[in-house]
C-alpha cells in the first residue's frame, strides 16, 4: 500500500527524504552531494512516498520566477516500474494546479517518456545539469494521452 507524506524541511521524516534521495541521485548516479542539496531546501515542499511502510520515493516542489518547478524526483531502483513514480507527479500535481501557474520541470533523458506519459512536454534543446542530460519539460494537461 502506497503512503504519500507531505513535508517541510524541519519534519522529523525529512530524514528519509534525503536517504532515497542519496541512494538515488549520489550513490546510483554520481551527483555531488553540493549540487544535490541546496538553498532551496527549506523553502520547498516536500513529499516521501512509503510502500509498506518502507520510503520508496521523494519529490519536490519549489515556486520560482518562471512559475511553479517540480524537482528531486527519485524513486528507489527496486520500486521502478511499480507505480510509485506516477503516484508521487499526480501527489505533486493536485497540490500545484490549483495554484494556476506554468509547471515545468527538468527531467533526465530515461525519464522523458515517463513524464511524457503523465502531460509533460519537451521545451526546448537538451541540456546538462549536475552532468546529466535533461530536457525542460512543460506540464501540457490538454494534451493528456491519460
Amino acid at each position: 500500500m502506497l503512503k504519500v507524506y507531505r513535508l517541510n524541511f524541519n519534519d522529523e521524516r525529512f530524514a528519509d527524504v534525503r536517504k532515497v534521495r542519496n541512494d538515488v541521485f549520489v550513490v546510483e548516479q554520481g551527483v555531488s552531494e553540493s549540487d544535490e542539496y541546496d538553498d532551496f531546501e527549506s523553502s520547498a515542499r516536500h513529499y516521501l512516498i512509503t510502500k509498506n511502510d518502507v520510503s520508496c520515493g521523494v519529490a519536490r516542489w519549489r515556486k520560482t520566477d518562471k512559475g511553479i518547478k517540480l524537482e528531486r524526483f527519485a524513486v528507489l531502483s527496486k520500486f521502478r516500474r511499480s507505480g510509485v513514480g506516477k503516484r508521487l507527479v499526480e501527489e505533486v500535481l493536485k497540490d500545484v494546479l490549483p495554484m494556476k501557474q506554468k509547471i515545468y520541470l527538468h527531467a533526465q533523458i530515461q525519464t522523458v517518456y515517463f513524464y511524457q506519459k503523465l502531460s509533460f512536454a519537451i521545451d526546448g534543446k537538451i541540456f546538462e545539469e549536475a552532468g546529466i542530460k535533461h530536457y525542460k519539460m512543460i506540464f501540457t494537461p490538454l494534451m493528456s494521452n491519460n
